[in-house]
């Protein structure tokens, strides 16, 4: 088989498991919170969104398909999405933080050399790594402040959870509008952020008023 065609199966399965993450990532976010839908479709969402971003970022690696669009969006979506459903442990007291710190620590460094790189060895901003790569910074710092402190943690559990899985959903959602050009110009990369920032906003304010949201770790 050629390298070429190997590459198009790629990006065939690609947009399969990309599919069928935004439909299983909008039936968790729309369906009851801690609800057998909720948990199932989250389940697929995870596993799915997961595998399509893991070969993203194989795609983008691959001789006459580097991207850094692509290259992004895999790494910006896998630690979200490792990040987001490990949280769920943090609902039992005293549990270890140490894998988290590492993949955090690990998307920090990753974060800076997207922003910097292109800079070094091009002389030339790249938009697209640097808006990645300086939102994934501005996450991993707080979530390495975060789990510096255990009291927090274990309160702070589902906002962590619900932000960084919404922000996989981000990710996967603004893949699908930049590709298909869903909108003119430059506006694909931030509606969906907007409208997915809200809605981040939107349940943090509502687990501070002290609404009662159950999530039941597996």
């Amino acid at each position: 088989m050629e390298l070429e065609q190997f590459i198009r199966i790629l990006i065939f399965i690609h947009a399969g498991f990309g599919g069928i993450a935004l439909l299983a990532g909008g039936i968790a976010l729309s369906a009851k919170k801690g609800g057998k839908i909720h948990k199932k479709s989250g389940i697929v969402f995870f596993y799915t969104m997961l595998a399509s971003a893991i070969i993203a970022f194989v795609i983008s690696t691959l001789p006459n398909h580097h991207s850094p669009f692509l290259f992004s969006i895999g790494v910006f979506s896998i630690y979200f999405l490792l990040i987001g459903y490990r949280s769920i442990r943090f609902k039992r007291k005293n549990t270890s933080s140490k894998t988290e710190r590492i993949i955090s620590a690990t998307m920090m460094f990753v974060a800076v050399g997207m922003i910097l790189l292109p800079l070094i060895l091009q002389g030339v901003l790249n938009i697209v790594l640097t808006v990645f790569g300086g939102t994934a910074l501005i996450f991993t710092i707080r979530n390495l402040k975060l789990y510096k402190n255990p009291e927090k943690l274990n309160k702070s559990w589902l906002k962590l959870h619900l932000g960084n899985m919404i922000g996989g959903y981000i990710a996967a959602t603004t893949a699908f509008v930049v590709v298909n050009n869903f909108f003119p110009s430059f506006y694909g990369w931030f509606i969906p952020g907007i409208i997915g920032g809200t809605f981040i906003i939107y349940w943090i304010r509502k687990l501070n008023k002290g609404k009662n949201i159950k999530i039941v770790a597996n």
